[in-house]
This record gives C-alpha cells, structure tokens and sequence, in this order.
C-alpha cells in the first residue's frame, strides 16, 4: 500500500536579466579628473617652496658658513655659531619672551572684554565697533608706532596723569619705567606691542564667542546657574579656541618685533628682533643673524606646541 503526497509545485523560471545598453553602463572615472585637486593645489605648494621652503634652505646653510663679505661665505658647517649666538645674545631672547607674553596678556586682557561686547551686547552697533578695531590697519604700522612717542612724551598729559596717581612710582620700583619717564622704558616697549596687535587678539575671541548658541547661556540660567559660573563653566571653555588664536597670533609677532623697541625704547630694551637686524644690516654678520633667526624661530616653535597641547584644544579659529 502506498501513499501519494502533494509535491510543492515547481518554482517559476527567474526572469533573464535585460541587457544593458553600453551608454548606461558605469564608466570608471577618469584619470585627469582625479589630477583636479592637485592641480588646483600646486599654486599654493609652489608659493610656499618659492618664499618659504627655499628661503629657510637658504638661511640655514647661511648659518653654518664662515668668512666676511670681502671675502665671501663658504659653507663650512659651523655650528659653534648657534651656541655663540645664544651665549651672547640670551639676555635680548629672554627680554623678548617677557615683553611679548607680557604684551599677550594685556592684549587678553582688553581684549575678552570688547570681543564679548561686540558678540553679545553690541547689537545694531556691531559692525560699527568691529571697523574701529580694525580702523587702526588702515594706517602704516611704522606711523602708528611713531604716535606713542608723542602719547607718551615727557611732561605731556599720559606721564603727568600718571604722576598725579603715583602710578609712575610703583611702576619705577617694578623697574618698569625710569622714574618720570616712560619713555625709552620697558612699560614704553610694552604699550606699543599691546596697541599694534591687540586687534590680533580681538578679531579671533570675537570669532569664537559668536559662535556660541545663546540657547546655552539660557539653560545655564534655567538651572540657576549665576552670571559668573554661566561665564565660567559655559562661555570660556567655549571660547577656547578664540583665545588660544589670539594668543598666538600676538605672541608670535611680538616676540620677532623690532620696531617697537627700535623707536620707544632704548639700549636696555632691546629685543633679539633688534639683534636680527643689527646684525644683517649693519654689521654684516650674516650666519650670526641666520643663527639667531633659527635659534628664535625653534624656541616658538617649541613654546606654541607646548601651549596647544597644555590648553587643551586643537580647534582654532
């Protein structure tokens, strides 16, 4: 006796697969149009080889040459002459730290302040504020320089206010300024470097903080937060990335500044800057001047990467 089950019924054919005409078939890109980036990039790479590559090959070679312009520089691989140049000239590089990371200071100092102001409670004047932070670009910086000299001229009103409030005398025993006189003085060196790249410094913070939602600060204050710990906890550690900008911004041409020390101050105020170019101008010790220019470029070379990585951020403006 057998039995008879109900097989399942044959599956239906699949359908063949239409054929594709040649037109619609994907194409492989290219060559030359992946060759677009780079083309567009060589610009920029030829520029940075041409004024930065090959004048810092130049420099350095510079450094390790011996002998005189009458009778010539031979590369001889001297490198007695950085160590030379560091002995000698230490006092100008260490002068040059202190004025310009003093100048950064005072730069964050004004600076937060207004940049806070133009982001936040300028309103319809914002624009207005911003021209004149910039306003002062708008003029030579060797002109802008020459004008504190009469700002901070002996006997005219800046010195005589400051000796009415005795600010001079605490100034002097700081050995900031020379008694009554501010010229020709650190404090001198110091007001220059902070006027010519406090914008430096605001540009960048302004930056940063406009960036912040405002819905942030109102959910600090919905959580009770006070103005300060809403300042404290929310806009600064925001505002991080406009601070380290504007810091490095105004360090790093100050510390290389010669001019300020050139025309406000005076013999003790020089700064490795001055050095730089005493040394290539009128001396004409050129793989001395080279030296000091390498010597200077790795120490904030060295400062800078300390300092991004201490503060904690890697997103500048």
């Amino acid at each position: 006796m057998t039995t008879v089950t109900d097989a399942p019924p044959p599956p239906p054919p699949s359908p063949k697969p239409l054929p594709v005409p040649e037109d619609a078939a994907p194409r492989r890109p290219r060559r030359r149009g992946r060759l677009v980036p780079y083309w567009l990039l060589l610009p920029g790479i030829l520029w940075l080889v041409v004024f930065f590559a090959l004048p810092l090959v130049y420099q350095a070679s510079t450094s390790v040459q011996t002998g005189s312009l009458e009778e010539g520089f031979k590369v001889t691989w001297h490198f007695a002459t950085y160590w030379d140049a560091l002995t000698d000239y230490w006092p100008q590089f260490l002068r040059s730290v202190l004025y310009a990371g003093a100048a950064t200071v005072l730069c964050l100092l004004l600076g937060y302040p207004l940049a806070y102001l133009i982001a936040f409670r300028a309103g319809r004047w914002r624009n207005v504020i911003l021209v004149l932070v910039i306003a002062p670009f708008f003029t030579s910086f060797l002109i802008r320089t020459l004008a504190w000299k009469t700002i901070l001229a002996d006997g005219g009103p800046v010195v005589g206010a400051l000796n009415t409030l005795h600010v001079l005398d605490v100034t002097s025993w700081l050995g900031v300024t020379d008694g009554d006189r501010v010229l020709a003085t650190p404090l001198a060196v110091i007001c220059g470097l902070t006027y010519n790249f406090l914008p430096f410094m605001i540009l960048p913070l302004y930056t940063s903080l406009e960036r912040i939602d405002g819905r942030l600060h109102e959910a600090a204050g919905d959580l009770y937060a006070r103005p300060s710990t809403t300042f404290r906890k929310v806009t600064f550690p925001l505002s991080m990335p406009g601070v380290v900008s504007g810091t490095l911004l105004t360090f790093i041409p100050a510390a290389g500044d010669y001019v300020n020390a050139d025309l406000l101050g005076s013999t003790d105020t020089r700064m490795v800057g001055n050095v730089i170019q005493t040394q290539f101008l009128r001396i004409l010790d050129y793989p001395t001047a080279a030296a000091l220019s390498f010597i200077l470029m790795a120490a904030i070379l060295f400062m800078v990467t300390f300092y991004i990585r201490k503060s904690g951020t890697e997103d500048l403006v």
